[in-house]
């Protein structure tokens, strides 16, 4: 039961994370710019840390899940279940902004429903080289502020403040994915060249999760402790009593 509801949890979250971040993009691109963009998509992801990160971690991302299995703290099975919600859930958010542009009278301000895309500001390189690093670093900080439990206080505000400089980076230019989920659910109901750019920001955003968790171990012990003192070393010999000079 509990299983459930950490997968029910990925599902909702990022339902609402593509929800947010991508209807800001389709709602406010052009009138609010890229500043709105990429702080609708940090904030509700810094949202989502604390309301159902006891529960599931908050990955909302198949790069993050990626990352958390390469680490070795989730199963395969789990890991799989993990995938699914999240790109159920992005297409189910896409639906209902597909629906709100077509019969809701909402005007796409991207022209694509939000999609992921290369050709007009970068090309195919320079699309796969941007979202492997930009996905490298918010995973980095994911696997790493989690793995410190002195950080579990702040852990959402480094991770928001992460997705909404990589939006900052790359709306103009992508559009942003960093979230294979994220680029899924909006190329599915927009298809065209959407649809068929989609691997790129699958590939790419999975090869970056992938390397995060390589660098990660380097950066946090495994499993470390909080400790309020500095640790004293393992190999530090018993202290000896104070004692006067021995007789002669």
């Amino acid at each position: 039961m509990e299983d459930v509801r950490r997968y029910a949890a990925e599902f909702l979250g990022t339902l609402l994370l593509v929800f947010v971040g991508v209807g800001s993009a389709v709602a406010a691109r052009v009138d609010g710019g890229v500043v709105v963009v990429a702080l609708a998509f940090g904030f509700v992801m810094l949202a989502l840390v604390y309301t159902i990160g006891p529960l599931s971690g908050s990955h909302v991302n198949p790069a993050v899940t990626l990352g958390v299995l390469l680490s070795g703290k989730i199963s395969p099975g789990g890991a799989v279940a993990y995938w699914i919600a999240q790109f159920a859930g992005a297409t189910v958010a896409s639906a209902v902004i597909w629906g709100l542009v077509r019969w809701g009278d909402v005007a796409d301000q991207t022209g694509v429903l939000g999609s992921n895309g290369y050709g007009k500001h970068i090309n195919g390189v320079g699309a796969a080289v941007l979202e492997t690093i930009l996905t490298f670093l918010f995973v980095l900080v994911v696997l790493v502020v989690t793995s410190r439990a002195e950080h579990a206080a702040f852990a959402g505000l480094a991770i928001g403040l992460t997705l909404a400089a990589a939006h900052l980076v790359a709306v103009t230019l992508t559009g942003t994915s960093v979230n294979p989920a994220r680029s899924f659910g909006p190329a599915l109901f927009e298809g065209g060249t959407a649809l068929r750019q989609l691997w790129l920001f699958i590939v790419f955003p999975l090869l970056g999760g992938a390397l995060a968790a390589l660098v990660a171990p380097l950066i946090v012990k495994r499993n470390p402790r909080y400790r309020g003192e500095p640790e004293e070393p393992a190999s530090k010999p018993p202290r000896r009593p104070q004692s006067g000079p021995e007789p002669a």
